[in-house]
């Protein structure tokens, strides 16, 4: 397995803004699939990690520190994205699944310990966008305290769509088509949603990220200069949401871009940035809203790499 090595630079001469935890996690061996997507209970301390592969545990659990704790693997297929909701009551972990037998097609939603307690779409049949709670490969999902849930699908389906669910999964609005236009999405791949009332999206074929009213799911602007090199695979802000973390696959980098606050989107402006080993490939990113922490899912290294701020 290719552990990647990391050779941080300055960015424009600036100081780094995150080191690797070498010692994260205590025992990589643990690590037996290609790694897609990883995601964070910052009230439990808890980090989970969705692998593929024949014959593995598509889940597996760590402490914040680095130990494995314990794996699931039950009616999850080919994971693509993994969310971690922690309400008054209680905790669940949302994952996409893109696979293409019985159980893909679907977001799901289990308990901490893989027990499975919702599935939204119908498993093992691919959608068509003319049916809100019908997926074609659901990429990413991100769920508010409310309980409303949003959905990007899909992860090269027929859908290209933004959806908006509410707590007991029905369809608010629904945003994008296949195309190139203002709204429209080529693989949304990545999404997340702001505290000023605005949902994020990783377009990631159309080398842009675009920006939607979370109420109405009116579009508020894109960026797109800073991914004329590769296109955006994740969305994810940092703890004080002043920057948007944005890992780029296909040059092994993840980006760190100026979030702004309310008002106009403007055009993005990259502060910083984390160059990756060749052939890391890093796929999908999670953050730590407590420690600052952000998680890297490597599909190439196949492993997750924890970054600490400095």
């Amino acid at each position: 397995v290719l552990k990647a090595f990391n050779y941080s630079f300055p960015w424009n001469g600036q100081q780094q803004m995150y080191k690797l935890d070498i010692g994260w996690p205590k025992i990589p061996e643990y690590f037996t699939g290609q790694t897609f997507c990883v995601a964070v209970d910052s009230l439990h301390r808890l980090v989970y990690v969705g692998q593929r592969g024949d014959n593995v545990p598509k889940v597996l659990v760590f402490s914040e520190e680095g130990y494995f704790l314990y794996s699931w693997n039950n009616t999850v297929e080919m994971p693509h994205g993994i969310f971690v909701l922690n309400s008054a009551t209680d905790s669940s972990v949302w994952i996409t699944d893109v696979g293409t037998g019985k159980y893909g097609h679907t977001v799901k939603q289990y308990s901490p310990s893989g027990k499975l307690l919702q599935v939204l779409g119908t498993p093992g049949n691919a959608g068509s966008s003319l049916i809100p709670l019908q997926f074609d490969q659901p990429a990413d999902i991100f769920v508010e305290e409310s309980g409303e849930i949003y959905v990007v699908d899909g992860d090269g389906g027929m859908n290209n769509r933004l959806l908006k669910l509410s707590n007991d999964y029905k369809e608010i609005w629904l945003a994008g088509t296949n195309g190139t236009g203002i709204g429209q999405f080529k693989i949304p791949h990545s999404v997340t949603v702001d505290p000023f009332g605005r949902v994020w999206v990783a377009d990631r074929d159309n080398k842009r990220i675009q920006v939607f009213d979370k109420v109405t799911g009116e579009w508020l602007g894109s960026w797109s200069s800073c991914f004329s090199e590769d296109g955006p695979y994740s969305v994810r802000f940092t703890a004080n949401y002043k920057y948007l973390i944005v890992a780029q696959l296909n040059i092994n980098r993840l980006a760190i871009l100026a979030a702004p606050p309310v008002g106009s989107i403007g055009d993005c402006v990259m502060v910083n940035a984390v160059q990756m080993a060749d052939e890391t490939k890093p796929h999908l990113v999670d953050v730590d809203m407590k420690s600052g922490a952000v998680y890297v899912a490597e599909i190439g290294a196949q492993q997750v790499q924890k970054y600490i701020p400095l």
